[in-house]
C-alpha cells in the first residue's frame, strides 16, 4: 500500500492510482512481488463497509455531493453482489482489494467513484480494513470457545467421580478425577476468552481520517464514522493510526497461548490414547491408520494440533520481527502482516471448531484409570497427612511414609495392601509415627477416600469438580 491522499477531481493517468509521478511502468517481476490482492482480497466486505461509511461522511460534510454518494452506494452494492457469487473479476495490476474495488466502481459509476478516495489514504483503509476484519474473526473465535467450553463443561461433569492418576514429572502423585483434570482446561481457555475479549476492546479503534500520515485538510468527522462502523473511539494520533500493528500482535499472541493449551491436551489425548496406558479411545472420525499396519489407529487430529501451535507461534514471531525495526509512519513492510494474521484466525478457527466435536468423541475407560491408580503409591500423600492430624511433625511424617513406600516397593504390593501392624513395622524407624497408626488410617488409604477429603473450592472431590462445572456453567451463561 501506497501512500495516496486525493482530491475529489484528482485523475490519475490509466493504469495505477499514483502513476503520473512515474516516467516508465512496473516490471511484471515487481508487480508479482509487491502485489497483495490474491490475499487480502478476503477483506472486500470490510473495505465496502469502510468505504461506504467514508462515503456517507462526506457527503453529510459537503465534501461530495449526494448523488455522487447515491452513485457510489449502487455501485458498491453490485461490486459486492460480484464477490458473493463469485464473479468479481480480481487483477493482479491493480495491486490490492482496495485498487481492484475501486477501479471496478469507477468503471460502474463514472467520477463518483473516483471521488471516494477523498480525505483518505490507502494506509488508515487498509488499518481500518483490517481492524473491522480481525473484529469479525474475535468475535467467531469468542464463539467458538464458548463451544469447546460448553462441550468441555460435560464430560467433566459426567466424569465428576471418575478417578485418575494426578500426574507431576509424569509419575503418579496423587489421586484426582478425569472431570477435574478437564476441569483445568476450562480455566486455561477461561483465561483465552478473557485474552481475546480485551484484545478486542483495543482493536476496536477507528483509524480512518488519519490520511497518509498527518490526517487531511478536509473538514471530516471521524466520530460519525466510528459510530456507524461499530467502533468503540477514534485513534488520536494519525501517525500512530496508520503504523500501528500492536492489536494484529497481541491477537497472534493470544492465540499462541490458546494453542499452546489445546496442544497440552492434545499431548494428554495422544498419551492416554496410547495402549501402554490406555485412558482413552477417540472417536474413528478423528483418527487415521496405517498403509501397512493393520491394526494401527493414529489419533492425527491431536498430533496435528500439537504441530500447528508450532505454525502460530511462527507467526507471532513473525509480526515481532516485522515490527521491530520501522519507523514511523507507514512502511510497505506491513503489507507482510496479513498473512500471518490471517493463517493465524484461520488455524484458531479449524482448530477450535474441530476440537468441541472432538471432545464429544472421548470414550474414557474409567477401570483403566483406576487400576493405574494402584501402581504409584497414590495416596502416600494422604497417610503423611493422617500421621501429622495425629499429631506427627510433618517432616516426620514425610519420612514414616517413604520408608512404607520402600517397604511396599520390596514387597511389591500397594500401601492398602499392608496390615496395620505391617505399616508400624515399616516406620518403626521414625520415633512416634508407629504410636499413631489405627485401624482407621485404611479410611484416607483409599482412592475414594483421598479425593472425598479434598473438599475446598479448587479442590478435586467430586462434589466440588460438580461445584464447578456448575460455576462454569453460569459463568457461560
Amino acid at each position: 500500500m501506497t501512500d495516496t491522499t486525493s482530491s475529489p477531481d484528482n485523475a490519475a493517468q490509466p493504469g495505477k492510482a499514483w502513476s503520473g509521478r512515474f516516467s516508465e511502468p512496473v516490471s511484471d517481476l515487481v508487480k508479482r512481488y509487491t502485489a497483495s490482492v490474491n490475499f487480502d482480497q478476503r477483506m472486500a466486505r470490510q473495505d465496502i463497509r469502510g468505504s461506504l461509511a467514508h462515503a456517507r461522511m462526506l457527503a453529510r460534510q459537503g465534501i461530495i455531493a449526494a448523488a455522487d454518494l447515491a452513485d457510489i452506494e449502487r455501485g458498491m452494492n453490485q461490486i459486492l453482489g460480484e464477490i458473493e457469487r463469485g464473479e468479481f473479476a480480481w487483477n493482479l495490476d491493480d495491486e490490492d482489494v482496495h485498487l481492484n474495488i475501486e477501479k471496478r466502481l469507477t468503471a460502474l459509476v463514472g467520477d463518483a467513484g473516483k471521488r471516494l478516495h477523498t480525505g483518505r489514504s490507502r494506509n488508515d483503509q487498509v488499518a481500518t480494513d483490517i481492524r473491522l476484519w480481525l473484529r469479525d474473526a474475535i468475535d467467531t473465535i469468542l464463539a467458538l470457545i464458548g463451544e469447546f467450553q460448553r462441550q468441555l463443561l460435560d464430560v467433566a461433569e459426567a466424569n465428576a467421580a471418575t478417578p485418575m492418576p494426578g500426574f507431576t514429572h509424569l509419575q503418579v502423585a496423587q489421586p484426582v478425577t478425569f472431570g477435574h483434570h478437564l476441569m483445568a482446561y476450562y480455566e486455561m481457555s477461561r483465561r483465552d476468552a478473557e485474552r481475546f475479549a480485551d484484545c478486542r476492546k483495543r482493536v476496536n479503534r477507528l483509524p480512518l481520517g488519519s490520511a497518509a500520515l498527518a490526517g487531511t485538510s478536509y473538514p471530516i468527522d471521524r466520530e460519525s464514522v466510528a459510530a456507524e462502523l461499530g467502533f468503540d473511539e477514534v485513534c488520536y494520533n494519525s501517525l500512530d493510526a496508520v503504523s500501528d500493528r500492536d492489536f494484529a500482535i497481541e491477537f497472534c499472541a493470544a492465540s499462541a497461548l490458546l494453542m499452546t493449551h489445546l496442544s497440552r491436551l492434545s499431548e494428554e489425548l495422544i498419551l492416554w490414547m496410547s495402549p501402554r496406558v490406555g485412558f482413552i479411545d477417540l472417536a474413528d472420525r478423528f483418527c487415521t491408520g496405517s498403509s501397512i499396519m493393520p491394526q494401527k489407529k493414529n489419533p492425527d487430529v491431536p498430533e496435528l494440533v500439537r504441530g500447528k501451535t508450532g505454525r502460530v507461534n511462527g507467526s507471532l514471531i513473525s509480526l515481532l520481527t516485522l515490527m521491530k525495526g520501522q519507523p514511523l509512519a507507514y512502511n510497505k513492510d506491513n503489507q507482510e502482516d496479513k498473512e500471518p494474521l490471517f493463517d493465524t484466525a484461520d488455524t484458531v478457527i479449524d482448530t477450535l471448531r474441530i476440537y468441541a466435536d472432538m471432545i464429544t468423541g472421548i470414550r474414557v475407560k474409567a477401570d483403566a484409570m483406576l487400576g493405574a491408580l494402584s501402581q504409584g503409591y497414590a495416596t502416600a500423600t494422604d497417610l503423611a497427612d493422617y500421621l501429622v492430624k495425629k499429631g506427627l511433625p510433618f517432616r516426620d511424617a514425610h519420612e514414616a511414609v517413604a520408608l512404607a513406600v520402600r517397604a511396599a516397593e520390596r514387597r511389591g504390593c500397594d500401601l492398602p495392601q499392608f496390615s496395620a501392624a505391617e505399616l508400624k513395622a515399616a516406620m518403626a524407624e521414625v520415633p512416634g509415627a508407629a504410636d499413631r497408626l489405627d485401624e482407621d488410617v485404611f479410611a484416607v488409604l483409599t482412592v475414594e477416600g483421598s479425593l472425598a477429603s479434598r473438599k475446598h473450592i479448587g479442590g478435586t472431590a467430586p462434589a466440588q469438580v460438580r461445584a464447578a462445572v456448575a460455576r462454569a456453567r453460569a459463568q457461560l451463561g
